[in-house]
């Protein structure tokens, strides 16, 4: 069959480059006669990848000399445990809650220290980014934590918070390499990579060195200390290794099509058509702030329960899958990452002009 357009949160659409490129390299990467699959992380060939990948990153984002790339497992939930028991020095941290996955976060911190939620959105139902400009952030904080882009809500900080000069950690699993960012105001940087970089498994941390330190929670396992990877170059056991294949690619297919930049200016362009549509809709409502509004996931309704689950089904039946919105919330929701073809979001609101003129009464 065709391939479909695939609207899914995470795991998410790849680009087709990559993938043919995967698929010409299954059986045999580079003469060596194997797979990527196969093939021992201590090997020249492996080691070639990582660090083509991590060199090709660096280009990318400009990160400065002075940021270690951590490539390692667990997806971001385990960085929820691994940030406190890594930063919490003073076991006080501030987390701004604006959406399940910062929910999820903070409540892991509260395990390890004194965490507070020092501003939210959940009066809501997390539809907008709270004002960040001047939070009672604490004297003694040793971070400030958000989720820069909220996957299931549909929302993106605009602007970064006022950390009054604390170390800022952001999980930016779904809005990685969408736009240009700088790394240097953040002292933790992180994103699994299944929702807009590659396949799940694995998760990139971009960290600054002075926080990689022996200087960590008692009872920390070693494979949770940053320095036990920074130390090993992300080596100290078997990494996620086809996903950091599959990454590396993607970083080149990135770099190809201009970069950040570039990629920041085909995502307005793609986020712009939804947008536009949804804001003169007689029939689908966008549900968050547009002041706020993320130009990777798109959260819509019709307001009847009945009519989404039709419009989900026969846009599926079309081509058009992964539209049901997140559980917790329901409804539907477009994520239009960097994969997602200008063609894909064009004909996706066709369908739903479509739609709206068959079923509104």
């Amino acid at each position: 069959m065709e391939r479909v357009y695939n609207f899914s949160a995470g795991p998410a659409v790849l680009p087709e480059e990559v993938l043919k490129e995967c698929q010409e390299e299954m059986m045999n990467y580079g003469e060596t006669g194997m797979s990527v699959m196969e093939m021992s992380h201590r090997s020249k060939a492996f080691e070639n990848i990582i660090n083509t990948a991590e060199a090709d990153l660096r280009e990318l984002m400009n990160i400065p000399d002075n940021y270690k790339v951590l490539f390692l497992q667990g997806g971001a939930s385990l960085q929820f445990a691994m940030i406190p028991m890594n930063l919490m020095k003073n076991k006080v941290a501030d987390y701004i809650i604006t959406g399940q996955w910062a929910k999820k976060a903070f409540a892991e911190a509260k395990l390890y220290g004194d965490a507070v939620a020092v501003a939210s959105s959940a009066d809501e139902t997390f539809s907008y980014i709270p004002d960040c400009s001047d939070l009672p952030i604490r004297d003694n904080a040793d971070y400030v934590y958000i989720c820069e882009n909220n996957t299931i809500y549909g929302t993106k900080f605009k602007t970064l918070p006022n950390t009054k000069g604390k170390t800022l950690v952001a999980d930016v699993s779904s809005c990685f390499l969408s736009e240009p960012v700088d790394v240097s105001k953040y002292g933790i940087i992180y994103g699994g990579v299944q929702k807009n970089v590659g396949p799940a498994g694995a998760v990139i941390v971009i960290i600054r060195e002075d926080l990689i330190t022996e200087d960590v929670l008692p009872g920390t396992p070693t494979m949770m200390k940053y320095k036990t990877h920074a130390d090993n170059k992300s080596l100290y056991n078997t990494p996620p290794a086809y996903g950091i294949y599959v990454c590396g690619k993607v970083f080149k297919w990135l770099k190809a099509q201009g970069g950040l930049s570039v990629m920041k200016e085909k995502n307005e362009k793609k986020a712009d058509i939804l947008y536009n549509f949804l804001d003169n809709s007689k029939l689908f409502n966008g549900t968050v702030r547009k002041e706020d509004r993320s130009l990777m996931n798109v959260p819509f309704i019709t307001g009847n329960d009945e009519l989404d689950a039709k419009f989900i089904k026969e846009a599926t039946e079309a081509g058009f899958v992964n539209l049901k919105g997140h559980r917790t919330v329901g409804g539907m929701r477009a994520s239009i990452y960097n994969a997602m073809p200008l063609e894909g979001v064009e004909k996706l609101v066709e369908f739903m002009k479509k739609f709206e003129a068959e079923n509104l009464k």
